[in-house]
């Protein structure tokens, strides 16, 4: 594998961005001499779409503009990042593994917990496939995001099962296009997340969720990322965005139907479908993404750096990387400082 064209090929890949990436920034182009702060997100349910939805980044930063982009994976951050076309993004633990590993090595902190996956992630077989158990699947059409939280889930989940990747045969696609696929009859499964697994469960069945490979040892995130040039030049700033993202913890706690309305109006689905995608993830409290348990705080950052290391080592032994990351590499990048007191006040 030529693991030295990664970079090569992720910087080629910006100018492909425009397919992938919408600036829904709704600054209508005006803002004098204000900077720009220019966020990456994903449509999945989280309080990423509750801080963007009420516009508190907004109303919390007069001095900037704020730029929302879309994106449809993590590998598209990442990319993203690489072009220093970012400030802040939200991508998958697996995704942030492999971009602070070799060849990538993107300069990006660790800064926020969004979510840990639950049953919002899935691996997914169509009713019509007749297959009951991963072992079943071999030889079968099985799409993922590639160098996305859901490919490395179902790396592990075949590979407890006596699989490899060569035994199956694996497409990369994104969730609107695994939906697709699905409807033509193309693939037999898919490994993906809401809202699109939503959609899948319509017609066929769960293998095995991202809850369940977590309590086997493999458990999967959503992160919230913060450039280092961004983070030295504007601490300040990445105090006021983490406050906003724990205010939108706190709303999903404790209103979730104000949390549930906010991201419905962003993916455009019912609000009641959206409650009942809600209960299928993992939402901590402020308090716990400040703990040892999660990012720590400074001189002691928190258990997520082992997390992200043995995700690495996870993706070197399955030759997705050339080789692992080190402990202290992982720990370098959580961005912990301000931390608790960023987000104390929530």
């Amino acid at each position: 594998m030529k693991f030295k064209s990664l970079v090569a090929v992720a910087a080629a890949s910006v100018l492909a961005l425009a397919g992938c990436a919408v600036d829904n920034s709704g600054s209508g182009g005006e803002g004098g001499d204000k900077p720009t702060l220019r966020i990456g997100y994903q449509t999945f349910p989280s309080g990423d779409l509750i801080v963007k939805n009420n516009r508190w980044l907004e109303e919390a930063l007069p001095d900037f503009n704020i730029k929302w982009i879309k994106f449809d994976s993590g590998a598209d951050v990442n990319t993203a990042f690489i072009a220093k076309e970012l400030d802040f993004g939200a991508l998958g633990s697996s995704p942030v593994a492999r971009g602070l590993s070799e060849p990538l090595n993107i300069p990006y902190k660790v800064a926020f917990v969004l979510d840990v996956a639950g049953d919002n992630e899935a691996l997914i077989v169509r009713n019509e496939a007749g297959v009951n158990t991963i072992p079943e699947l071999r030889g079968k059409r099985i799409a993922t995001p590639f160098a996305s939280t859901a490919h490395y889930s179902l790396l592990a989940a075949l590979s407890q099962n006596g699989l490899s990747p060569s035994d199956v045969q694996l497409i990369d696609l994104q969730p609107q296009a695994i939906l697709a696929a699905w409807d033509r009859g193309d693939i037999d499964a898919a490994y993906t997340w809401l809202p699109t697994l939503d959609q899948l469960r319509k017609t066929g069945k769960d293998l095995i969720t991202s809850r369940q490979l977590a309590a086997d040892g493999k458990p999967t995130l959503d992160l919230g990322v913060v450039a280092d040039e961004f983070a030295q030049a504007h601490p300040e700033v990445v105090d006021t965005w983490r406050e906003q993202e724990a205010r939108a913890l706190d709303t999903i706690k404790d209103d979730p139907a104000a949390a549930a309305k906010a991201i419905a109006a962003e993916i455009g689905l019912p609000e009641a479908d959206v409650v009942g995608q809600l209960k299928q993830g993992v939402y901590l409290t402020p308090a716990d993404v400040a703990s040892a348990e999660w990012l720590g705080s400074e001189g002691a950052p928190g258990n997520i750096a082992t997390n992200l290391q043995s995700a690495s080592q996870f993706l070197a032994d399955q030759k997705q990387i050339p080789a692992a990351a080190d402990l202290k590499t992982f720990q370098d990048a959580i961005y912990v400082k301000g931390l608790p007191g960023a987000i104390a006040g929530s």
